[in-house]
């Protein structure tokens, strides 16, 4: 794939970040015109911007940006002469583009009243969401952009199919189901966030519960039961999943910060756990 729009459609459909580097400006003799682009991954580079020691210099930098999780561009100035080991004694101006976001990947356990109003919040975020049900008559039509309608009569078994880091959302029609669900979360451990519809009460049952089957009270303590922003209150379906959307955007702005600062070396002293940033909602979700 050398060609650069077909690269950039590629690895956007992929969710996999890049730069897209174009001269912007050209001066005297220089290797290629202005306008040419190329664009560069963490792993490769796609099509060129002249070859030699400038395209070297604008890899180098591409990916000082992508390691270090940067939204902005930027613009460097080069001069073709023996600094940069070139020859063609003329001046390129290089315009950096971050092209994106870090991709959250979520799994949606249940297609009801709350379900519904929820993932296509998400569909609108930098996310790809699984939306996974046993019904499918309970699925809208059409779905948002961005998410994948899963089928299933064994619900549970989707648990063990998820890429690690995901984000889990269990709001099922059936407690039974969630409490399952939620066995089998916890069994993976390796979710970056994990919430559970549902009061206080549920929560407080659904710990004897999981404690009974051998489950670390420190490992139950990841769950967010219930979940959504306290700030957000309401008890209607759209209320309830605009308060989930906002914990799942801070969750995941903090967690990619987080590790964009580790990535470049700068994370604070002061930097506290995900788990930390989240206030404990105050509704009691029934359903």
């Amino acid at each position: 794939m050398n060609n650069w729009i077909s690269a950039l459609a590629e690895l956007q459909t992929q969710g996999e970040a890049c730069v897209l580097v174009t001269i912007i400006e050209e001066r005297g003799s220089t290797p290629r015109n202005a306008g040419s682009k190329m664009v560069v991954s963490a792993e490769r580079i796609y099509d060129t911007i002249g070859g030699g020691h400038l395209e070297y210099k604008a890899m180098e930098i591409a990916r000082e940006m992508l390691a270090s999780g940067t939204q902005q561009t930027r613009l460097e100035r080069f001069s073709l002469g023996a600094s940069l080991g070139q020859c063609c004694g003329g001046v390129n101006v290089l315009l950096f583009e971050p092209m994106g976001q870090p991709q959250a990947q979520i799994a949606v356990f249940g297609a009801g009243h709350v379900g519904r109003a929820l993932v296509p919040l998400l569909a609108s975020l930098p996310c790809r969401v699984r939306w996974i049900d046993s019904r499918e008559a309970q699925f809208p039509t059409q779905l948002p952009e961005g998410v994948t309608k899963i089928v299933n009569e064994e619900v549970v078994d989707e648990v063990d199919n998820l890429p690690a880091g995901s984000y889990c959302i269990v709001m099922t029609h059936n407690h039974q189901l969630d409490l399952e669900l939620t066995a089998a979360i916890l069994k993976r451990g390796d979710f970056t966030w994990f919430g559970l519809i549902g009061s206080k009460t549920k929560r407080v049952k659904f710990e004897h519960r999981l404690r009974d089957r051998g489950f670390e009270p420190a490992l139950v303590q990841r769950m967010r039961c219930p979940m959504g922003l306290a700030e957000v209150k309401g008890k209607l379906p759209i209320e309830i999943a605009v308060s989930v959307a906002a914990e799942v955007i801070a969750t995941y702005n903090a967690h990619f910060g987080m590790e964009s600062a580790i990535k470049s070396g700068e994370q604070s002293s002061t930097s506290e756990p995900v788990a930390k940033l989240m206030p404990v909602s105050r509704r009691s979700q029934a359903q």
